[in-house]
């Protein structure tokens, strides 16, 4: 699954420079997470980055965008160049 920005979001900024897939940026009215680069942190850590420094809680997993462990690595590999 991709992660999602709720509105919860206060803008605090912390959670764009954490993502390495630079998959998180400033929408309209609070940040947003673009799913097609969006693997959860697969391939890079062990936990999404934005969701360790969020201090609202306010990232969870998109019911709408649901993907395999093995789609998240396989888009990984596709963003990075080495598929």
């Amino acid at each position: 699954m991709s992660l999602i920005i709720t509105d919860e979001c206060i803008n605090c900024d912390v959670c764009e420079p954490e993502c390495p897939n630079e998959a998180i940026s400033q929408g309209e009215e609070i940040y947003v997470i673009e799913p097609s680069k969006c693997t959860e942190c697969i391939g890079h850590y062990d936990e999404p980055q934005c969701q360790q420094v969020c201090p609202v809680d306010c990232i969870p997993l998109d019911p709408s965008r649901r993907e395999t462990e093995e789609q998240l690595m396989e888009k990984y590999l596709v963003l990075t160049g080495q598929l």
